[in-house]
């Protein structure tokens, strides 16, 4: 998701003015577009498809990274210990 800088970032005040241009936007070129204030950016606007994506990578990295901490910190069972746990011995 590469950001268009002369596409993706829009004064609030065409979101205020023609807010489906804006959603089509997103929902087109699958990036998201940042919306400014006098200059500042204010919010984000992403395409639901696009953020339910990015929710799940996020969950799955955090979650491989919690994966590795336990290994590293020594928070392991054995296979054989993990399949009694889960019903599969």
């Amino acid at each position: 998701m590469h950001t268009k800088f002369s596409e993706d970032i829009v004064p609030l005040s065409d979101l205020k003015v023609n807010p489906g241009k804006i959603i089509n936007q997103t929902k087109d070129t699958h990036r998201p577009v940042l919306l400014t204030s006098r200059g500042r950016g204010v919010a984000v606007v992403q395409g639901l498809e696009e953020y339910e994506k990015t929710a799940e990578e996020l969950a799955f990295v955090k979650a491989v990274a919690q994966g590795l901490m336990d290994i590293k910190e020594g928070n392991t069972v054995s296979l054989k210990d993990a399949k009694k746990s889960l019903g599969l011995s």
